[in-house]
């Protein structure tokens, strides 16, 4: 890592020491020529292990993309990401399949909950997919649901759930596999603030409880504020915004 993009990243020297999330001069584009759309120019950061991080920006600013990138859902044309201590440019396919179930916890806006599935089915799902044992699924499926506040929800279908009960499914599913890292791309979206505010929180409770590393992108103001951190991209980089 260069001294500029240290800096750029992190604003001190200690917090790039051993980081769980290191992204360094990340480019993508969209497109080709004068029609290319440059989603990403040379955007660096660090994240430190068992931060929740806000990402900011306006709509089309890149977030989503970033995340992307991060999530192992799509490469970088330039620059790297290292995720606990993982160079993901080293990995192929099967590498990446393996890291995004094992490793990596994803909490979209739209939920994505399977719809014929019960609450503790949908959270199971992962589980199922790496092979758990019943016993251990059985286990892990009430301990996060309660963690969440839906004990007692377990039998219930997205239909019958609240859209703030959806997304704390959502966000129980998301940590079955114990994941290293769990990215949020506006994961209150579809949501009242009211309860926006409490999803945001019980991210934050989980972080803490679970000891994940966290990066959520949002645009809520409310929301930023119960970060440790908040950066904001714009113009393709990411700068900290204090």
């Amino acid at each position: 890592m260069t001294e500029n993009t240290a800096a750029l990243a992190t604003g001190t020297t200690d917090l790039a020491a051993d980081p769980m999330l290191l992204v360094e001069d990340l480019h993508h584009s969209y497109g080709t020529g004068a029609a290319a759309v440059h989603a990403l120019r040379g955007a660096s950061f660090a994240v430190r292990r068992g931060e929740l991080v806000a990402l900011k920006g306006r709509s089309g600013s890149g977030k989503t993309t970033l995340l992307h990138l991060v999530g192992g859902l799509d490469s970088p044309q330039r620059g790297r990401i290292v995720l606990d201590g993982t160079d993901l440019s080293a990995l192929g396919e099967s590498g990446l399949l393996e890291l995004r179930r094992d490793r990596i916890g994803f909490v979209f806006q739209s939920f994505g909950l399977i719809p014929i599935l019960t609450a503790a089915e949908n959270v199971g799902v992962p589980l199922r997919l790496r092979r758990a044992e019943p016993r251990e699924r059985e286990e892990r499926v009430a301990l996060l649901l309660a963690l969440v506040g839906l004990a007692g929800h377990e039998t219930q279908r997205p239909a019958e759930l609240s859209g703030g009960q959806q997304q704390r499914v959502a966000i129980a599913r998301a940590l079955a596999n114990r994941p290293a890292l769990l990215l949020a791309d506006e994961p209150t979206g579809q949501l009242d603030a009211a309860t926006g505010l409490a999803v945001m929180e019980l991210l934050r409770a989980v972080v803490r409880s679970e000891g994940v590393t966290a990066l959520v992108a949002t645009h809520d103001p409310q929301l930023l504020g119960l970060a440790d951190r908040v950066l904001e991209l714009g113009d393709g980089q990411v700068v900290e915004s204090l």
